[in-house]
């Protein structure tokens, strides 16, 4: 039961109320089991419907991009336990989000929209809640959304200063150090370049879509090869499998602790895979395809993640040097990683500059992607009456893209880096709710799915069975577990500029929201709204 603009109220097929399997026929005439699922569930098709279960897919596996977490939190990773950390703690982390991925995926199936995640909450926690459950889990979502694009695109700005320095003659060579405006300068350079490029038709986007999942994949191949075969000293497997680093600057030594800590780089890298319920009314029979897009993006990158992390590692030689703000990549582990082996074969590290352009590549595409992964959240949300300004944000053009939500998005994770000018600790607090505001909003519509619709969820083709229940749960409590250990100190003793400001940052958001719905927007807000005429 959905209610329409005008406040009136129509039935839709729910499958809530079916007693059958959710849609899996064509019931309107498209020949598209998803478009005929998304009729049902009380929206008419705007956006171009031309995605394969390949580009679908794509989509995720580019936002996740093992290329972009790892490269870009190694130095967390060897900080807090080194290589036994990210060699055995990437399994634990990608398990566990497996199962994430496996109710997400369930949910998916039965509700294939580009709103996602707060559509779920909406539909799955019952009349009484639906509008608070839609409006608490489609803020943390946009908002984390937002924060793993500004996270990413950053992150892209900063490898670009370490290849400049490193082209010109490193650290200890006289190199070109980039100050932080020209930093911020690189960044909204990006941002406006990823803008330009989602103003294009979807067919355009499937194409850059694929072939940046082809460059994540052979680009970890290349790598995990090539920079422990040309390094002239390598690690031993007892070394890159058994050895826990407890010498850190952080003052931490319990090595439980420490494990945990180092538990971030992989966490961190195995997110954004809700792109594939974004993309949704995007795909063709998105009802099947979205929940196999998930599940695949996420097994795919646990297996060429741990190859690319057991390759890198065995290059890896002394984990203080890698670390030291003195060496020649000025402290960036995996610059200095790759430009050490490739300068002690040959005495010259152009080749491991290219290495780092390789990298460069992939993180600039992975942007890319989570830009188009925003438009399409922030395009439902506004649909949906749920953001300010709505009517213009989910406008599309004649290409059939929701022009106005792209540029936003854009401009939103530009805004979100300008704390880094005052303050880095501000803008790491910032960008933590890439990472835990993300999955908040990931367990909360698996949290409903679990309690108040355990009785009459119906699930889509694709569903875990009797099964589903018990991998929910083990995927909220895990949501739990990190929200908890990702919020604890990381540096001893605790001063202001040490502090863990996660918590702070993911719990101003809560604030914010919360306050927000009770001052007005429980006044307004119903839920998600039928835009189908008649």
């Amino acid at each position: 039961l959905l209610p329409q603009r005008d406040g009136a109220m129509t039935w839709s097929k729910s499958p809530a109320g079916s007693g059958t399997t959710a849609v899996d026929v064509d019931a309107d005439g498209s020949g598209d089991t998803g478009q005929a699922r998304l009729r049902e569930l009380g929206y008419k098709q705007e956006l171009k419907r031309d995605l394969s279960y390949v580009t679908n897919f794509a989509f995720s596996f580019t936002i996740i991009s093992v290329l972009t977490g790892v490269t870009t939190l190694y130095n967390t990773g060897l900080n807090f336990g080194g290589p036994a950390t990210m060699t055995f703690g990437w399994f634990v982390a990608g398990a566990f989000t497996m199962t994430v991925g496996l109710s997400m995926a369930e949910i998916c199936s039965s509700f294939p929209t580009s709103g996602g995640l707060y559509y779920w909450s909406a539909r799955l926690s019952g009349n009484r809640w639906s509008p608070f459950a839609s409006w608490i889990t489609g803020w943390f979502n946009i908002v984390g959304q937002w924060a793993v694009t500004t996270s990413v695109d950053f992150s892209l700005a900063q490898l670009i200063q370490v290849i400049i320095l490193l082209s010109t003659g490193g650290n200890n060579g006289g190199g070109y150090l980039a100050s932080k405006y020209v930093v911020i300068a690189f960044h909204a350079a990006i941002l406006l370049s990823h803008a330009l490029i989602n103003s294009l038709p979807i067919s355009w986007l499937s194409f850059f879509g694929q072939f940046a999942a082809a460059w994540n994949m052979l680009g970890v191949f290349v790598l995990m090869i090539a920079v422990p075969a040309v390094a002239t000293e390598r690690a031993s497997a007892k070394f890159v499998f058994t050895h826990l680093n407890t010498d850190n600057s952080a003052g931490i030594h319990n090595n439980l602790y420490i494990f945990v800590l180092g538990l971030l780089m992989s966490q961190y890298t195995l997110t954004g895979y809700d792109a594939s319920a974004h993309m949704t009314e995007e795909t063709k029979n998105a009802d099947k395809n979205g929940p196999i897009g998930i599940i695949s993006a996420i097994s795919i990158s646990i297996v060429v993640g741990w190859g690319y992390i057991l390759g890198i590692t065995f290059a890896v030689k002394e984990i203080p040097y890698l670390l030291s703000p003195d060496n020649e990549a000025g402290g960036y582990a995996i610059a200095e990683v790759f430009y050490l082996a490739f300068k002690s074969r040959y005495g010259s590290g152009v080749g491991g500059i290219v290495c780092l352009g390789i990298v460069a590549v992939a993180i600039y595409f992975c942007g890319m992607s989570s830009v188009t992964s925003n438009s399409r959240m922030v395009y439902a949300f506004s649909r949906d009456g749920a953001m300010p300004l709505s009517p213009v944000w989910h406008k599309v053009n004649k290409h059939e893209v929701p022009i106005n939500a792209v540029w936003l998005s854009a401009f939103v994770s530009l805004c979100m880096a300008l704390p880094s000018l005052g303050s880095l600790v501000a803008f790491q607090a910032m960008v933590s709710i890439a990472t835990i505001g993300l999955y908040i909003a990931y367990a909360l519509p698996i949290f409903f799915r679990v309690t108040l619709a355990r009785k009459h969820f119906v699930p889509g083709p694709f569903n875990l069975g009797r099964y589903g229940v018990l991998v929910g749960w083990v995927a909220v409590l895990w949501v739990v577990t990190i929200t908890v250990l990702f919020s604890l100190p990381v540096t001893y003793p605790v001063t202001k500029d040490t502090l863990n400001y996660t918590p702070v940052a993911v719990g101003g958001l809560f604030i914010l929201v919360l306050t927000s719905w009770v001052v007005s927007a429980r006044h307004w807000f119903k839920g998600p709204v039928t835009n189908l005429s008649g």
